[in-house]
């Protein structure tokens, strides 16, 4: 399962009344959003919105029926277990990792950003990013794990020359476990403009 598709489960299957709908759907051989809310005292835009998530996640199935030359639905249990595996280092990933691999970074020039120093002098410990113009700008403040604050400590100035995450890495003397956050941390930061990249 997708990880929009378990929020989504997850945020009907928490509702207070997911368990007396699901009841219904059991001991009825189909049944309709109206008769569902008629008989649980609900209101009937809020059973529909239920039952139609379900539908959408493969859980129940919906026919259309036909009463009086109107149309409307009726649902029907699908599955009678639900088990779903979320993979969260497929899921969660950044969505360019592998192009950052592959890119060559510096810091962009005239950016308006400010490093500060950790105690030691030897590695950053945040990024202050002015966001916004005018009267709507604010200040954003990253803190950053000692990593991330190595890494950018020997991030190539403006006027320097483009390395690759690697090339920076190995000048900081970080392994390739902090990697991830590293590319985290770059990643935000070229949205922000700070960082600039090439291929």
């Amino acid at each position: 399962m997708k990880f929009e598709e378990a929020a989504r489960f997850g945020t009907y299957i928490s509702k207070s009344f997911a368990k007396d709908i699901f009841r219904l759907l059991n001991n009825y051989r189909d049944i309709s959003a109206s008769e569902a809310a008629s008989r649980l005292g609900m209101h009937i835009q809020t059973v529909q919105e239920f039952l139609e998530a379900m539908s959408d996640l493969g859980i129940l199935e919906k026919k259309e029926a036909i009463e009086r030359k109107r149309p409307y639905f009726r649902y029907t249990l699908k599955i009678t277990e639900i088990n779903f595996t979320l993979k969260l280092i497929d899921e969660l990933k950044n969505s360019d990792e592998d192009s950052l691999l592959n890119a060559k970074i510096r810091e962009k020039k005239n950016a308006g950003v400010r490093f500060s120093l950790a105690r030691n002098g030897q590695y950053f410990s945040t990024v202050v990013i002015w966001v916004g113009k005018g009267r709507e700008r604010s200040e954003k403040k990253i803190n950053l794990t000692t990593a991330q604050g190595k890494f950018l400590y020997n991030l190539p100035f403006p006027d320097g020359e483009y390395l690759t995450l690697e090339e920076i890495s190995i000048k900081a003397g970080i392994g390739n476990v902090q990697m991830p956050e590293i590319k985290d941390l770059v990643e935000e930061l070229i949205q922000y403009k700070v960082i600039d990249w090439t291929k």
